[in-house]
This record gives structure tokens, sequence and C-alpha cells, in this order.
């Protein structure tokens, strides 16, 4: 029997790179939501650096204290470290312990809402500051260059990460589901 696409044993899925790509995107990812969540548990803990380049209500509600505006950026912390955790789970051993399918769901989602977030903000953010959206209330144009150019721009980093990482274990793993599904129902 002769291999077809492949070259020493190697799946196609290693020949073609993706293995490697997928690991290197789901730590990247990682790394990008553990530092997005400590700047959140920062702002959490009282810290008010770059608090003025969010703007708007949250700059207002961290400026002004109080217990609401610690447990709604704990909670932000607490949600994008758990985005770490997932990216690694695509990668780690003890990823394996949660169903594919779950893995695959859960990073599926998660990367499309990023994606669909930071992208969507970053357009519009662009182009009010273009001049082609002209929005009715006053603009923050300090505060709002900041979201185009870092944080919103760091969620749609994150989501295409999030996708790349998925896909490579998507295709590092599908032979394996493959299998597993054909002797399940064999031995049914």
């Amino acid at each position: 029997m002769t291999r077809t696409g492949t070259a020493k044993g190697r799946s196609a899925a290693a020949a073609s790179g993706w293995p490697a790509v997928g690991t290197v995107t789901a730590y990247a990812a990682a790394i990008v939501a553990f530092a997005c969540a400590l700047l959140s548990l920062y702002w959490a803990l009282g810290g008010h650096a770059l608090v003025t380049t969010i703007g708007g209500y949250v700059e207002q509600s961290a400026r002004r204290g109080g217990a609401l505006p610690v447990l709604v950026a704990l909670a932000a912390a607490l949600a994008k470290a758990a985005g770490g955790l997932l990216a690694l789970a695509l990668v780690r051993p003890w990823g394996r312990m949660i169903p594919r399918r779950w893995l695959l769901s859960g990073s599926a989602g998660a990367s499309a809402l990023l994606v669909a977030y930071g992208g969507l903000t970053v357009l519009l953010g662009a182009l009010v500051l273009a001049g082609v959206i002209h929005p009715a209330g006053g603009v923050d144009r300090t505060a709002l260059r900041w979201h185009v150019g870092v944080w919103d721009l760091w969620f749609l980093v994150w989501g295409i990460l999030l996708a790349l990482a998925a896909i490579g274990y998507w295709r590092a793993t599908a032979t394996q589901a493959w299998r597993d599904e054909t002797a399940n129902r064999a031995h049914s």
C-alpha cells in the first residue's frame, strides 16, 4: 500500500504544518488573553493607569469607585483568563479531558464573538475618526484612537489567533476522531 500526500508516516495535517501553526497561535492567543486579564485585574484592584484611554462610562465608573466597577472588572478578568485557558486546552495534554466537540464549539464561538466585536468596533471607530460617520453626541477622540489602535484591536487579534488555533486543533484531531467514531460504530 502506498501513501499519497504524506512523507515517512506523517499525517496530512502534520505534513501541512497546521499542528505547528495551531500550537503557536494557541499559545499566542493565551498570552493575549492573559495579558488582557491582568490589565482588567489591575483596574479591579484600583489601578488607574490608562483608564482615561477607555473613556465613557467605564472611565467615569472607575474614577468614582465603588463595588460595581470592581465586580465588573473582576468578572472581565475571569472571563479573559477563561479565554486563555480555552486556548491552552487546545494544545495542552490536560485539554484532552474536555470532549473534542466542546473544545471546538467553545473555541469557535469565542473566536467568532471576539472577531465580530473587535472587527466591528475597530471598523466603526476608524470610520468615526476618518470623518465618514458623524455620531450625534460628542466623541472622546483620544479614547476612540486607543480603542481602534489598541483595546478593540486586541480583541480582534485574540479572536483571529484563537480561530487559527481551533483550526489547528481540528485538523490535528480529525483523524483520531474519525477512527474513534468508526470504532464506536463497529462495537455497537
